[in-house]
């Protein structure tokens, strides 16, 4: 079994949880809350499999927060 990081963000518009998982193409969702999310998104990672599809494209190394002063 493999563990994906997921990205998740809440859109201020629509209320919506987004995820995507940076290192697998087409893998994104987005979901009501972050459980429906991670439903999804384990969704979308079979359907990407099944299509033969389910190639990391880059390794994921983290998060860095950027000081910026506007």
């Amino acid at each position: 079994m493999n563990t994906y990081t997921a990205i998740i963000e809440k859109d201020t518009e629509t209320g919506l949880y987004v995820g995507y998982i940076p290192n697998i193409d087409g893998a994104h969702s987005q979901a009501e809350t972050i459980e429906e999310l991670q439903e999804n998104l384990k969704e979308v990672l079979e359907l990407i499999a099944e299509d033969g599809g389910l190639k990391e494209t880059s390794i994921f190394i983290g998060i860095q927060q950027i000081p910026f002063a506007a």
